[in-house]
């Protein structure tokens, strides 16, 4: 029972990290899954070990970092990034629950799809009015914050599975936090 919440509880901090950053995550379960046995991929996702498709996800990571950081740029980002993000959380969900032989592949993305979308649409709605009420300035800070939140769910997901949840939990919590205080202030 607590290797199947463990594996639950990977899958959901995975595809909620592919939410801020959708190639970090990728390439994280791709270099563990290659060098460690603390994640084994099934095929088809087994392809994320091949040599090529890690160093493909390395550039992809690194264009994704870079773009994020410049105002306007990261909303065009963040334009494209609403189909690459939600995929990209479907992958890391099913792929992290093959464990879990009881769960559906097709359930499995679905509910990637929906976690990565929902943490996407909460950064692609927050992310203009930062720019707005900075003038763009803030951007960076934040987007350094994103890519760091995406890579550490997405290690503590893989090595503390429920510490990555609570995280997560405690992150929303914050979030619709602030949203309340924002809106009784108005």
């Amino acid at each position: 029972m607590i290797e199947v919440l463990s594996n639950i509880f990977t899958s959901f901090g995975l595809s909620a990290s592919a939410g801020l950053n959708a190639y970090l995550p990728l390439l994280i379960v791709a270099l563990v899954a290659r060098f460690t046995d603390l994640i084994r991929l099934s095929t088809p996702f087994d392809a994320l070990t091949h040599s090529w498709v890690i160093a493909v996800l390395a550039a992809l990571t690194l264009m994704e970092v870079l773009v994020d950081k410049i105002p306007a740029v990261d909303t065009i980002n963040d334009i494209i990034q609403t189909v690459v993000r939600p995929a990209a959380g479907a992958i890391l969900f099913a792929a992290s629950s093959n464990a879990i032989a009881d769960i559906h592949p097709v359930l499995a993305m679905i509910c990637g799809i929906l976690v990565a979308g929902t943490v996407h649409a909460a950064k692609a709605t927050a992310r203009p009015l930062v720019t707005a009420t900075t003038a763009g300035t803030a951007n960076p800070m934040v987007s350094t914050a994103e890519d760091v939140t995406a890579g550490v769910v997405s290690v503590l997901s893989i090595l503390m599975p429920i510490v990555a949840f609570l995280l997560i939990v405690i992150g929303i919590w914050l979030i619709l936090r602030a949203l309340r205080q924002r809106r009784a202030r108005v």
